[in-house]
């Protein structure tokens, strides 16, 4: 049995965005301000399930990210000033992106948890996993500004705290948030030492001028990095065996071919059943093997590094469960705690269709079969 690490801080539940209607602004022709969906009570609840039913999960308090870690994913002048945004009060940044005095310091935490996450799977292997219990989430957050509710990217300050080790050359992103990761994809879009690969929902761009990248598969990476940055937009109603699909014919052959030193996982629990944000159907199930196909990946393909960073995921009670599944696939037990939101079908045809135009287009740059 494969144990594990949980980097935590008391300051992500003090980040708080601006209530309104869901994510957005307040009109005023409604009764109620809605909280915002990113609510400290998502990781409240996952911190919970984790320590009721895994035990074998170990908490340590995660470090402040240093200005050096930052730097190498944010310009200087991004850092700054979203650190006056916050030390002014905060507010509203983008449509639905927001912040509040204590989201600046959150932010720092996260960046630093995820950056620690690697220092351990560096140091420990599959021994002993990491995973970065974070919040806000960063896999939006791109080098000059904040989106999607991401302030600092922390899978991208964690793939570059990797290669700052002499002894890693190449890195691996694997991104299965509902949503597309746009920020890790700018980010890393010119490098080919870094393999991006997003599952997401079709969703195209939601701001032309915060969030400019569509998630298509035409967003293959530029110069050095042509046919290192995939996409892999899923068709909505695309539940466990859509998924297993991707996973077989596209993420698993590629992640084999590019031969990482890491893995690391932005692990979202958006693309779950009954979320408000997405419109995928993956049960505690298909999150559990998730995390296993993950641990396997690592230890044949990424020389058994693996380090997990919390994303989304905005359905309050059914987070849990979903990260729940995702760290018993890592670690290899079921808890036998069920699902009790696992009411949809799935729309697997659709995805099947999909999946194959994917492949067809990707092979012009990776092997692949297209069965």
């Amino acid at each position: 049995m494969i144990s594990m690490t949980a980097f935590w801080h008391d300051s992500f539940l003090a980040h708080e965005p601006p209530a309104g209607e869901f994510e957005g602004e307040w009109t005023g022709r409604l009764a109620f301000r809605e909280p915002h969906p990113d609510r400290p009570e998502r990781v409240k609840n996952v911190r919970h399930i984790v320590r009721t039913e895994l035990p074998q999960v170990a908490w340590e308090t995660a470090p402040r990210a240093t200005d050096e870690q930052l730097h190498r994913v944010h310009t200087p002048e991004h850092v700054t000033s979203f650190e006056s945004f916050c030390a002014d009060g905060g507010g509203r940044m983008t449509a639905e992106t927001g912040a509040n005095e204590a989201s600046y310091r959150a932010a720092r935490y996260a960046a630093g948890a995820a950056a620690a996450a690697v220092d351990h799977a560096l140091e420990h292997g599959l021994e002993d996993v990491p995973y970065a219990c974070v919040r806000p989430s960063g896999h939006h957050a791109q080098p000059e500004q904040v989106d999607g509710f991401c302030f600092f990217n922390n899978a991208a300050v964690a793939a570059e705290q990797a290669l700052a080790d002499e002894a890693v050359e190449r890195v691996a992103v694997l991104d299965w948030d509902v949503h597309h990761g746009n920020g890790t994809q700018e980010v890393f879009y010119d490098r080919d030492d870094v393999l991006t690969i997003s599952l997401h929902n079709d969703h195209w761009s939601w701001d032309p001028e915060a969030h400019p990248q569509t998630g298509d598969t035409d967003e293959r990476g530029v110069g050095q990095g042509t046919g290192y940055n995939l996409n892999v937009p899923l068709p909505p109603g695309t539940g466990n065996r859509g998924y297993a699909d991707a996973f077989d014919r596209l993420v698993e052959p590629v992640v084999e071919q590019y031969d990482p030193d890491l893995l690391v996982v932005s692990a979202g629990g958006d693309a779950g059943t009954v979320d408000p944000l997405g419109r995928n159907v993956v049960t505690k199930e298909g999150f559990e093997t998730f995390g296993a196909r993950a641990r396997t990946m690592a230890e044949e393909f990424a020389s058994s590094r693996l380090a997990l960073v919390q994303e989304g995921g905005y359905q309050v009670s059914h987070l849990g469960y979903a990260m729940l599944g995702t760290l018993e696939g890592i670690i290899g037990i079921d808890s036998d705690v069920a699902d009790p939101f696992a009411w949809l079908d799935e729309d697997a045809d659709s995805a099947r269709r999909r999946v194959d135009e994917i492949v067809d287009h990707y092979s012009e740059w990776w092997d692949l079969d297209g069965t």
